[in-house]
């Protein structure tokens, strides 16, 4: 997954391109524990291709400042970090001096570069072009991220750099893990301890490991890759640059992930970095285990607290097994790596059509849809969508209507029934084009009476294919 960033002076709609691109007032990870509050991350999705997208705070850099200069050195680091970079000027304020400096800087860099010329609406390209053809760039956008013209050309040039991206997957078959946590909670030690050797630095000492690097090791005949991220620091612990632009490293390797181990320090308890990480890794859907380290420094009492505290506070993840492990002492390995193992299984599992209806013709008679404003959500059939997570796609009438919580419930009903473990699963809802829509005709309004008709129905159809078998 590419990353980009976008630069520019103060002011000239940075935040808003970055909320226009990602439908959102607000990064999906910006309240990650080690992200400062100039700094937003969230995922742009064009088509079939994903991005990384990063807002970057103002660049100034000429100015000496405190606070401004560190804002420069971490926008540098951005942009070091980053495949694409989309550089934003002010089409109302002009050409600017600053923005002379910002294009000297990224002309050296090899990066792929797009300015946007912002505040242009209405404006024909040559003329909003005109004055920044003196920078020395070829792929120019006129935008106003405001009212949002211009997007739709900027993601086309965004497109354009991501053909033949295909080409970095992966052809491995084996599963991909990532080791992710807090500073100092162990993952190097955990990493060292499964390959037998001191492959990566571990010390006593957070933020040891700055970028996530992988390895690949033998696991009672198996091939897995692991990767060892940098920790992700609670806000205000963050101080040099280059860390918190690994941030980027570790967010991208969790993209790239098959299974995350989320790895919880038992002697802190679940701590409210380990919530944020974990909302991180759930909005990627990627199979998920956790380990709780450090089991072998804690009394009974000590034991039994943090068992409590995980049953209270992780009961939304209940599909993800916990497991107590001692990276120093290499115990409850075996069964980490099992857990790890029966993730990745479910995450890649494929499910066959008249089996997947089944299920939903299983979970309609258990709990049907409920009736809103007369109208009953009509589920005709389903089929799987993809993997890592599986994706059920459930086409019928009305699903606009069907609320979250029931969506919930379907997923729930599908993992158990096809007894996925370690692996969120997405439902997906399709609504058939109705030929009566064109006749301006209401649907019928369907009421108690046809509920039960409908549930009877179900059930007889039930009781038909349990006599058959």
């Amino acid at each position: 997954m590419k990353t980009i960033v976008i630069v520019g002076r103060p002011n000239v709609g940075k935040s808003s391109l970055f909320n226009r691109l990602t439908k959102t007032r607000d990064a999906i990870v910006a309240d990650l524990p080690g992200l400062t509050r100039d700094r937003h991350y969230g995922k742009l999705e064009i088509q079939d291709s994903q991005f990384l997208l990063v807002d970057t705070g103002g660049f100034e850099p000429k100015n000496k400042e405190g606070i401004v200069q560190e804002m420069a050195l971490q926008t540098k680091q951005a942009i070091d970090e980053s495949d694409i970079i989309v550089f934003m000027v002010d089409f109302r304020k002009g050409l600017h001096p600053t923005d002379e400096h910002i294009a000297e800087i990224i002309r050296k860099n090899d990066k792929l570069k797009i300015i946007a010329v912002n505040k242009a609406e209405g404006i024909l390209d040559e003329k909003a072009f005109l004055d920044f053809y003196a920078l020395g760039f070829s792929n120019l956008v006129r935008l106003s991220s405001a009212h949002g013209e211009g997007i739709s050309a900027l993601k086309d040039f965004l497109l354009t750099f991501n053909e033949g991206d295909d080409e970095e997957i992966s052809e491995d078959s084996h599963p991909k893990i990532s080791i992710v946590g807090k500073p100092n909670v162990g993952k190097s030690t955990l990493i060292n301890g499964l390959l037998g050797e001191d492959r990566f630095i571990a010390f006593d000492r957070p933020g040891t490991t700055r970028d996530a690097i992988s390895t690949e090791f033998n696991w009672e005949k198996e091939t897995y890759t692991l990767t060892d991220t940098a920790g992700i620091r609670k806000k205000g612990k963050v101080f040099e640059t280059i860390e918190k632009f690994s941030i980027i490293k570790t967010l991208n390797a969790v993209e790239d992930s098959n299974v995350v181990v989320l790895l919880i320090d038992g002697k802190d308890g679940l701590s409210a970095q380990d919530l944020h990480i974990l909302a991180f890794i759930l909005e990627t859907g990627r199979s998920l285990v956790v380990a709780v380290n450090k089991w072998d420094k804690l009394d009974i009492y000590e034991k039994d607290k943090i068992k409590n505290q995980i049953d209270r506070k992780l009961s939304f993840v209940n599909f993800a097994e916990v497991v107590f492990i001692s990276a120093i002492n290499k115990t409850g390995f075996r069964e980490m790596m099992r857990a790890i193992k029966k993730a990745y299984l479910s995450s890649q599992k494929k499910l066959s059509t008249p089996q997947i209806n089944s299920v939903l013709e299983n979970a309609l008679i258990a709990h049907p849809p409920k009736i809103i404003k007369g109208i009953r959500p009509k589920l005709k059939y389903a089929h799987q969508g993809g993997l890592n997570p599986p994706q059920i796609i459930i086409h019928g009438n009305h699903l606009n209507e069907i609320k979250k919580d029931y969506l919930v419930f379907l997923e729930s009903f599908f993992r158990k029934s096809f007894q996925l473990v370690g692996t969120p699963i997405k439902v997906l809802l399709k609504n058939s084009e109705n030929p009566f829509d064109k006749k301006d005709l209401k649907p019928k309004k369907t009421g108690l009476v046809t509920r039960r008709r409908i549930k009877n129905e179900y059930r007889k159809k039930l009781d038909k294919k349990n006599a058959s078998n």
